[in-house]
């Protein structure tokens, strides 16, 4: 008996070296084959492989190579595969493709059966996978040689069961020349013997058989020295007196009966929340007769404990009316970890047997039983569940092909294979909302326990993260305890370390981590690094840039692992290249890096998507200001290298975008006490949050970079403690602002720095302004301008002259302030400043508004207003509004100022600045009082 997949081996180590032992490489195979999907350890391997022949001088290392000669064969060959395992190798391959599995499986269901008919062609199509003797061409070793003779007796016995089936059908005479052949090969075997004489005496033979009879009696006296078994000695009797029970017995017949499978689990008790997925499965069950004449299928997906096979149980149970004709259901074990997935004969066999089907009339072929379960429902209404598949292979064949069933898919593999071939319907599951969250806790734990402890029950809510599994878990610990308080166990698990921990029910099965378990140890080896990997990424989501960055992959190869891992339901894609991964997956995913990378390496690839973002955040920067100072960065790892912004506007949008990364990798970099980093992230920042107003978001980051500098040059030192001022200032922390901004300076005169010091003067001009003290904010702007003159640096000095405008404007001193501010505008265009240029024309209209020049006024905002939006800058457009309201005023045009004015509020509103959106809202009540009189 030979081995379909030898073939493969041969074709593809025809070219190896003939010291490696084709015959011997062929026993290796044979060795994993007979033990397929079980693990063989290597002194096993050496052992049934080589001895007794002399073993090679390094036998692990041979065993080693020539497992990877027969990987090398079987990677063109579908579904098999070697696998590693801690105790050996293990050969993972569906028992249907390896002929002597596929005999032995024939032979254990034909003999579970009760009808000859069928018994005979399934121990005949047994017998067909034979070609010659077993094993042959492989090194004869000791454990070969005994597997030969056990297979050779396998099938020996499988002949002797053939041949009574025959004869009990009548084929007497057809038997005699085989059964005189087998005999000369056999002549002690009796149960042969005893065939033999039957044939010959049913064949009219008596004569003949009583002499055959004979012959075996003196044989067994001198090969063995004994007498003939009692059986053999009995049947002599009675062909010696002509016995009428030796005739050929009658066929028997049995009734058939038809039962109405039920097979549906118990549903959940406590479901709850998902009606947006039960109307849509409603409505394809409502849809069914418009669908084509093609059967209705719903793939539910969605990752571990998401609640997939709950939905699918209650949703069938409460529509058990609509399918008179029964259910049938199979959990398909696709992501079990302790085993194989189920079979599709098995799976087969389980609905043949709800339908009813008599074992006996069962056949054999696998693609026969499949036709006979598509025949026995087609025509009814039945609702069939395929639960846990594995992917689309897994599922597809138990398919029915009547439009009468309804089928109900779950995996946790998105399975657009069915989509694509068989028409499904995805429902895909997310997170249950908070509201349903609480609903479900109320269900379990009674409203008096939960209305109890609000607080405690909130921040269970949000450990769990919607996920139905945890929220379960959650419950049945705290009915476990009903006397202890729900702080106690929302304290546990407030802890992220250990709070996989804390979401244990005490079944080793059931627990979260080993529910997400299933998922990840399925996954090919490149995409469980990835997981692993992906969770150290800072941020609630990562872009496919970020990520090549993260992992040093090329985008494309990036792409198939993220690919990978959402077909896996371990991420998501919410919006089109974006990924993020649950909260409580992601705990998982750490764990999983942890046990599987070191430290080192988690930092490494750290280093990775925190570096990318810093220098794709510094090129976005520079395309929103390219007159900062310059920050020169390392060169990015490979594999690693950003792909800069292309204008303005893409700028804009990618910080929109990565503003909560960006934030999150600064923290990140603080953790680890990687002090540039942190001062870098801070910088590249600091743009996008003043023009987009997240004031809060700029004091954190440049906190941060405060306590960084510390270890920094005197330098990075100071403009951290100049933006830290800034920041303070935009917030009224004066105080703070003043002493932050006087050590910068202090730091700035230390260093001689004369830019540093003009800049440290510019922005005291403006806290002084914030404090209402714009004598002391016009001394340090002036101060500014004399130092951007002594550096000869004119976009600086544009700056400086603008300052020094606005603050004598805001001292009545309208004719110095008009002359620096036109002097500043025409030097910024020269220069092609548009934020300066913006700027100084907000400046232009104050000054105009004031000295009674409304109309002029009203041209200075608008061009200011165009320019701000240009750049994105809705933080100074808030302003520039309000300012643009009062001309209008003056000018009576009421509905222009209070258009501006409504949007003014809107964007101080968005931007938490709330004292000035009331105080625009006073303006806008005061003037539609006045235009209500």
């Amino acid at each position: 008996m030979e081995f379909r997949l030898l073939g493969e081996v041969e074709a593809a180590v025809d070219g190896a070296p003939v010291a490696i032992g084709f015959a011997q490489l062929r026993c290796l195979l044979a060795v994993l084959l007979v033990e397929a999907n079980h693990v063989v350890s290597v002194d096993q391997l050496l052992d049934r492989a080589w001895r007794p022949h002399r073993l090679p001088q390094h036998p692990r290392d041979a065993v080693h190579q020539r497992i990877a000669l027969v990987r090398k064969a079987l990677a063109t060959v579908p579904g098999v595969a070697v696998t590693t395992h801690p105790a050996g190798y293990r050969l993972v391959v569906d028992p249907q493709l390896v002929d002597l599995h596929r005999f032995r499986a024939l032979v254990e269901q034909t003999r579970a059966g009760r009808h000859d008919d069928l018994a005979m062609a399934s121990f005949a199509q047994a017998l067909g996978l034979w070609r010659g003797d077993p094993l042959a061409g492989v090194t004869d070793t000791a454990w070969v040689a005994s597997v030969r003779t056990t297979l050779l007796q396998q099938r020996h016995a499988v002949e002797l069961d053939l041949t009574d089936i025959r004869l009990r059908l009548g084929e007497h005479t057809g038997l005699l020349a085989e059964l005189s052949d087998r005999v000369e090969r056999h002549p002690l075997d009796e149960r042969l013997a005893g065939q033999f004489l039957l044939a010959l005496y049913r064949s009219g033979r008596q004569a003949d058989a009583l002499e055959r009879y004979e012959q075996l009696r003196r044989d067994l006296a001198d090969e063995l020295g004994v007498h003939p078994s009692p059986p053999l000695r009995q049947l002599y009797q009675q062909i010696l007196r002509a016995a009428p029970e030796l005739a050929v017995p009658a066929a028997r017949t049995e009734p058939a009966t038809t039962p109405v499978p039920r097979q549906l689990p118990a549903p959940p008790r406590l479901f709850t929340g998902r009606a947006a997925e039960l109307a849509r499965l409603d409505t394809l069950l409502d849809d069914q007769p418009d669908s084509g004449g093609a059967v209705v299928i719903s793939a539910i997906g969605g990752t571990g404990g998401i609640g997939k096979t709950w939905l699918a149980l209650h949703w069938a149970h409460t529509r058990l009316d609509r399918f008179p004709d029964g259910q049938l259901h199979v959990d398909l074990r696709g992501f079990d970890p302790a085993g194989q997935p189920v079979p599709l004969v098995t799976a087969v066999r389980g609905f043949l047997d709800g339908l009813g089907v008599d074992p006996a009339t069962i056949p054999v072929d696998p693609d026969a039983q499949v036709r006979l379960y598509r025949s026995l429902v087609a025509g009814k209404r039945m609702v069939i569940v395929l639960d846990n598949a594995r992917d689309t292979a897994h599922a597809s064949p138990l398919l029915p092909g009547s439009p009468t069933c309804t089928v109900l898919v779950t995996s946790r593999r998105h399975l657009g294979g069915l989509v694509t071939a068989h028409g499904a319907h995805c429902v895909d599951l997310d997170v249950i909302p908070e509201h349903e969250a609480r609903d479900l806790l109320t269900h379990h734990l009674g409203h008096d326990r939960v209305a109890a402890e609000p607080e405690a029950v909130d921040e269970l809510v949000a450990c769990c993260a919607g996920l139905p599994l945890a929220l379960g878990i959650v419950a049945a610990r705290a009915t476990r305890h009903p006397g202890f308080p729900l702080a106690v166990l929302a304290d546990e698990l407030r802890d992220r370390s250990g709070r996989l921990d804390a979401l244990d029910p005490g079944d080793p099965q059931a627990t979260l981590r080993t529910v997400l378990s299933w998922s990840h140890h399925a996954l090919s080896d490149a995409a469980g690094i990835a997981f692993g990997l992906l969770s150290v990424a800072p941020g609630p989501d990562i872009g496919l840039p970020a990520a090549a960055g993260l992992l040093a992959q090329p985008s494309g190869a990036t792409q198939a692992l993220l690919n990978e891992l959402e077909n896996a339901c371990l991420i998501q894609q919410p919006t089109p290249g974006r990924y993020r991964m649950h909260d409580l997956v992601r705990l998982h995913a750490a764990e999983y890096a942890t046990q599987r990378h070191g430290k080192a390496e988690r930092d490494t690839a750290l280093r990775h998507v925190l570096d990318f973002y810093v220098h794709i955040a510094h090129a976005a920067d520079r395309r929103l200001d390219s007159r900062r100072p310059v920050v020169r960065l390392e060169a990015p790892a490979p594999g690693a290298e950003p792909h800069e912004p292309w204008d303005m506007s893409a700028a804009m949008a990618w910080f929109e975008t990565e503003h909560a990364n960006l934030t999150a990798a600064q923290r990140a970099a603080l953790d680890h006490g990687w002090h540039l980093r942190v001062w870098r992230l801070a910088w590249v920042l600091t743009t996008f949050h003043a023009r987009r107003g997240h004031r809060q978001d700029d004091l954190s980051a440049w906190r941060a970079a405060v306590d960084a500098a510390a270890h920094l040059p005197d330098l990075a030192a100071a403009r951290a403690h100049r933006y830290l001022g800034r920041a303070q200032g935009e917030l009224d922390r004066h105080d703070d602002a003043s002493r932050h901004l006087h050590q910068a300076l202090a730091l700035a005169e230390r260093q001689r720095d004369t830019a540093e010091q003009a800049l440290a003067h510019h922005q005291l001009a403006r806290a002084w302004e914030r404090r209402k003290d714009h004598r002391r904010a016009l001394e340090h702007a002036t101060r500014a301008l004399e130092l951007c003159r002594a550096l000869g640096r004119p976009a600086w000095e544009a700056n400086a002259l603008n300052g020094v405008g606005w603050h004598a404007s805001r001292l009545g001193d309208h004719d110095t302030a008009r002359a620096h501010c036109q002097a500043a505008l025409a030097l910024h265009r020269r220069h092609h400043n548009l934020s300066g240029e913006a700027d100084t024309l907000d400046s232009l209209g104050y000054i105009d508004h004031h000295t009674g020049h409304h109309d002029r006024a009203v041209d200075h905002y608008l061009q200011a207003l165009t320019l701000f939006r240009r750049l994105g800058n809705t933080y100074e457009s808030a302003a520039t509004l309000d300012r643009l309201g009062h001309p209008y005023v003056a000018l009576g045009r009421h509905e222009q100022a209070q258009a501006v004015w409504r949007e003014a509020a809107e964007l101080y509103g968005a931007h938490g600045r709330d004292s000035e959106a009331a105080q625009v809202r006073r303006q806008l009540k005061t003037l539609e009082d006045q235009d209500s009189r």
